[in-house]
């Protein structure tokens, strides 16, 4: 880990501090949370506990867990929501904390073919509470392979 990469709850950081979305699963390392977004049933974050900024302040091990938990993520939706396309991300330019956006695409979205964060395309219906809340059953469900994956590294 480089200097800067400090373990723990770190002041002013909203991911140290908060779940940061509907928490689905986590195990010692980090946890896959839904975000409540009113565009997107399907857009999770997988946070790495330990308060660190980039994906090389972890060790091999750690990086190879990480984007395991990240592809059981995007395997989870692609089987459960059946979406057009899977974008991830990592920024962190605003959150320095390491996490990455696992979001779940339809041609009808917002914003398709931008980015979630690009230029409205169009004014799709809002995601219901309720559409939220069984696309997060799901998500838990299809996640609980998790412990395995998460283990063997």
């Amino acid at each position: 880990m480089t200097d800067d990469a400090k373990p723990g709850n770190v002041e002013g950081c909203d991911l140290c501090t908060s779940a940061g979305g509907e928490l689905l699963w986590r195990d010692d390392k980090c946890r896959v949370v839904l975000v409540a977004d009113p565009d997107y049933a399907g857009f999770c974050r997988v946070i790495w506990h330990a308060h660190v900024k980039e994906m090389t302040d972890l060790s091999e091990a750690d990086q190879q867990r990480c984007f395991r938990v990240v592809l059981s993520v995007e395997r989870a939706m692609r089987d459960e929501l059946k979406p057009h396309k899977i974008n991830l991300a990592s920024f962190g330019n605003m959150t320095p904390h390491l996490h990455w956006h696992v979001i779940a695409r339809d041609i009808e979205d917002a914003h398709f073919p931008e980015s979630v964060w690009g230029v409205r395309q169009r004014t799709p219906p809002s995601v219901a509470a309720e559409t939220r809340r069984l696309v997060g059953e799901r998500l838990t469900n299809s996640l609980s392979k998790l412990r395995s994956l998460s283990a063997g590294c």
